[in-house]
């Protein structure tokens, strides 16, 4: 049985995310991957958001080139969201705030993506504490919560959406629903999965899909290496998942 608290502020999720899509984590600095920058602006891509982090947030400093990704992507119709690192709820309050009116006077972004996200129930009140405020900086502001597992069910009352598996392929294969989250629809959903062989792409997506996951991310990159990250660049079989889910297949 699902433990909800009472219905808040979160508004229903919009119609464009109501399909299976994809939610990009953060590529590299545009100057880095400016190919990965570009394939998101492609016709047709069913993007339904994508993280900018220009320098572990917003930088110290307007940087033109992250500028110049966010307006591309703006202009062709995606979503772009501000990186704020909550550190599991030991960000200070202001600090997060600061970097959200650098995200929205620099780079106008449309939402925020809170990594680090805290998941225990004894933490949700800080957490709506800062949804509330960043709503009340952008009010239509799209607002991901970074958990990287399933939370406490109370938290899909403030977020727009939650990402509720982040992590390797590995563990993704043999990885269990919280039956809490069958109360609401997939498009509150994100799946982050590294290391995904692409002879098990259709597996992966299925497992999504049962799991009901409105928004993922698969990549055969791998978190292996020295400060290697998977989600910087493109996976090796971009065109094939993009193929695959397709601007006209429904969830």
């Amino acid at each position: 049985m699902s433990h909800l608290i009472s219905a808040g502020p979160r508004r229903k999720a919009p119609a464009d995310v109501s399909r299976l899509g994809f939610g990009v984590p953060g590529y590299a600095h545009p100057l880095i991957a400016p190919a990965e920058w570009a394939e998101l602006t492609r016709p047709e891509t069913p993007l339904h958001w994508a993280v900018l982090n220009v320098a572990r947030g917003p930088g110290v400093r307007p940087d033109p080139h992250c500028l110049e990704a966010a307006g591309r992507l703006t202009n062709a119709g995606a979503r772009v969201l501000g990186h704020l690192d909550m550190r599991l709820g030991t960000r200070p309050f202001g600090e997060l705030v600061s970097d959200a009116h650098r995200f929205l006077d620099w780079y106008k972004v449309d939402g925020f993506f809170l990594g680090r996200c805290p998941s225990e129930r004894s933490e949700l009140a800080d957490v709506r504490r800062t949804t509330t405020t960043l709503r009340a900086l952008l009010e239509e502001a799209f607002v991901v919560y970074g958990h990287s597992t399933h939370p406490y069910p109370g938290y899909a009352e403030w977020g727009d959406q939650l990402v509720t598996f982040s992590g390797p392929w590995t563990d993704y294969r043999w990885s269990q629903v919280a039956e809490w989250t069958a109360d609401y629809a997939p498009q509150r959903f994100c799946h982050l999965v590294h290391g995904v062989p692409r002879t098990h792409l259709e597996e992966a997506m299925r497992i999504a899909r049962w799991q009901g996951a409105g928004t993922i991310y698969f990549t055969d990159r791998t978190d292996r290496g020295r400060g290697a990250d998977p989600w910087e660049a493109l996976p090796g079989y971009w065109d094939e998942i993009v193929s695959r889910i397709g601007p006209g297949v429904s969830e």
